[in-house]
């Protein structure tokens, strides 16, 4: 099947009432042995790096359980050099580059605003002369995203939406796709100026939690929401910020003009704590 019939195939599919469907599926308990097998099934089918996982196979209760396993302490290093700012998750590099004309790059003859990305004029307004990096998590990679910068959490942003896949298949032929899927957007005012991690979800990925507010969720039926901090929540670089209940994209906007991205290829794999950009 080519990449545009398949994704025509999918407008007939309730992408948001399946993946809710997938997720209830997949964090279902089963009995031990039963799990055990899918678990390692899954493991080899993608390549996964069971000897990282916090737990051993066999305490985890279902495969949902173990798609959002976290990492054994000291799995992953953050750089902690003052003015670095590192990459949020594992995964490839979509893409990266300074923003232009207030849009970023999706794919080849593709492009989005960051105000509908963020579907926030005022917000959008300071990222004019910023940058932006997309980094894609495949079903192999470690599914929890953690804060690129340490400073204050100012606020979130949930963004209800479809939930297109983000392959390649889509990104390539879904205009906006990242503009259209569901969404939350968290805020950090840090050392090298305002910094927002979005995370987008995708087919069969539709719940995303966050580590600092549960409350904030997606995919669950819940209208926009916008949530302020007036109390001061302190995070620090490399600290958990919320968790795919499957795989997806996270995509990390910088205002600061002066902060210079290191050099990225697209598709180069990427790991949680590597830098990414640092102040010129």
């Amino acid at each position: 099947m080519s990449d545009k019939l398949f994704i025509s195939a999918l407008k007939l599919l309730p992408k948001n009432a399946w993946s809710r469907f997938i997720g209830k599926v997949a964090h279902a308990p089963i009995p031990g042995p039963l799990a055990r097998a899918s678990i390692r099934w899954f493991a080899s089918k993608y390549d996964v790096n069971v000897a990282e996982a916090e737990l051993p196979i066999e305490e985890y209760r279902s495969a949902g359980d173990f798609f959002t396993r976290r990492l054994k302490t000291g799995a992953r290093v953050v750089d902690r050099r003052p003015g670095v700012c590192v990459s949020p998750a594992d995964g490839h590099v979509l893409n990266s580059g300074r923003i232009t004309s207030g849009k970023i790059i999706q794919a080849k003859g593709k492009d989005f605003s960051v105000a509908d990305l963020l579907k926030d004029k005022q917000e959008a307004e300071r990222y004019v002369s910023g940058s932006w990096l997309t980094v894609y998590l495949s079903p192999r990679d470690y599914h929890r995203v953690h804060h690129p910068v340490e400073g204050r959490l100012a606020c979130s942003d949930y963004v209800p939406g479809y939930l297109w896949p983000v392959n390649r298949a889509a990104v390539d032929n879904v205009d906006e796709l990242f503009c259209v899927n569901e969404r939350v957007i968290t805020y950090v005012d840090s050392p090298v100026g305002r910094v927002a991690t979005i995370m987008v979800g995708a087919t069969s990925v539709g719940h995303i939690t966050m580590a600092y507010d549960d409350q904030v969720s997606s995919n669950q039926g819940a209208p926009a929401a916008k949530r302020v901090y007036p109390e001061p929540i302190q995070v620090a670089r490399g600290d958990e910020l919320g968790t795919f209940h499957l795989g997806s994209t996270a995509i990390v906007l910088f205002e600061n003009p002066a902060l210079q991205l290191l050099p990225l290829s697209d598709g180069q794999p990427i790991t949680l704590g590597e830098p990414i950009a640092k102040l010129d």
